[in-house]
């Protein structure tokens, strides 16, 4: 991808995240991107490649910053603790406007993403209550597969249902609750040990 091409990427991706996807024209991307709506047209064929080219590129941002996680090689307690600062980090930027509109407008690359979202986060959680387990950090009777799943269906299930609202499940305090739920769950007295004090000390950091 050249400069311009994720530039044009970068900002359609901003404007998505800021006023939903059905709200923002090529005509209004062009006008802020400085270009004319031909050069536009040289890098994407029309507003539906843009958008698929978008959420692409804003699957791949994502990934990289798991990815970057898991190369540090941490304990499973610490790698779920850092996966879900970053999941913090990036729920500010979630637009219940942008999820309505692609869900809506776009409905195919709404499934194939979420498809593909689901399964690497499944993936994930296997691997990492796996390795929990074989670091004495989680219950031995713990279902991986099981505890996936439900901690999948449990994430999706505000973005599909009425019973919470945008600004309830995109909170700080609902997605640290609903961390500290899953992981009382499947760690065992030492894992819960290491949350315990990481937690001690966040708040020890927050009073300073």
């Amino acid at each position: 991808m050249d400069s311009l091409s994720e530039q044009i990427i970068r900002k359609a991706g901003i404007l998505f995240n800021k006023y939903g996807i059905k709200s923002i024209t090529m005509d209004d991307l062009s006008h802020e991107m400085g270009i004319s709506k031909k050069t536009l047209y040289e890098y994407v064929k029309d507003k539906r490649d843009l958008v698929s080219k978008v959420i692409a590129f804003e699957l791949k941002e994502k990934e990289k910053a798991f990815s970057q996680i898991l190369k540090k090689e941490l304990n499973a307690i610490e790698e779920i603790l850092e996966v879900n600062q970053l999941v913090l980090q990036l729920i500010k930027e979630y637009n219940p406007v942008k999820h309505r509109d692609l869900k809506k407008y776009y409905p195919d690359i709404y499934e194939k993403i979420r498809k593909d979202q689901r399964t690497r986060m499944f993936q994930s959680m296997v691997r990492n209550i796996r390795k929990g387990k074989e670091q004495g950090l989680y219950r031995k009777d713990v279902d991986e597969e099981i505890i996936a799943k439900l901690y999948i269906s449990r994430a999706e299930y505000p973005l599909e249902g009425d019973f919470l609202t945008p600004q309830e499940f995109t909170s700080h305090r609902f997605i640290t609750q609903t961390f500290i739920y899953h992981i009382h769950g499947i760690a065992n007295s030492k894992g819960l040990e290491l949350v315990d004090n990481y937690y001690r000390q966040i708040n020890q950091h927050d009073k300073i």
